[in-house]
């Protein structure tokens, strides 16, 4: 009996492992953050050129394809309610950066807080959520690092 028990476990576990071959999480996301090194000291062409040296470097080839630009991006929002970027360090704006990173075959990833204001004290996303998340699904951001300074236990939209 203790021998079917086991029979029954390990086809099961070979069964399960079988469905989650589907090329997902081989590897752990493997990519650049900007905050590390350089905290609020970002600009459209720090991120440039960092896409451009993940290409040069092997780095791509290697499976890193993240490039993600933390807290300081932002500083305001219009009378609509969407998030602006820092128009001088980013003239281009936002779209026009991930068209850039994109076009190097890479995936761009954009920094946002749920409290009132980021860690850093940027605007933050708390009750602008939903159209936080239009914002950035049309800007074509592929990744969210989604912070959780300052929202005093508010509840999100």
């Amino acid at each position: 009996m203790m021998m079917v028990k086991i029979l029954l476990v390990f086809v099961f576990f070979i069964a399960y492992s079988y469905q989650l071959n589907n090329g997902l999480g081989e590897t752990p996301q493997m990519g650049w953050n900007s905050w590390n090194h350089f905290h609020c000291n970002i600009n459209e062409k720090l991120i440039q050129q960092t896409a451009d040296a993940i290409v040069a470097t092997g780095l791509a080839v290697a499976g890193y394809e993240y490039v993600n630009m933390d807290d300081c991006w932002q500083v305001s929002r219009d009378a609509q309610g969407i998030i602006q970027a820092d128009p001088q360090a980013f003239p281009s704006g936002i779209p026009a950066l991930v068209d850039y990173v994109h076009s190097k075959k890479l995936k761009f990833g954009l920094y946002s807080d749920a409290g009132f204001k980021t860690c850093a004290g940027r605007p933050g996303s708390l009750h602008y959520e939903t159209i936080d998340a239009k914002t950035y699904a049309s800007w074509g951001v592929d990744y969210l690092k989604y912070d959780n300074c300052n929202n005093d236990g508010t509840k999100p939209e």
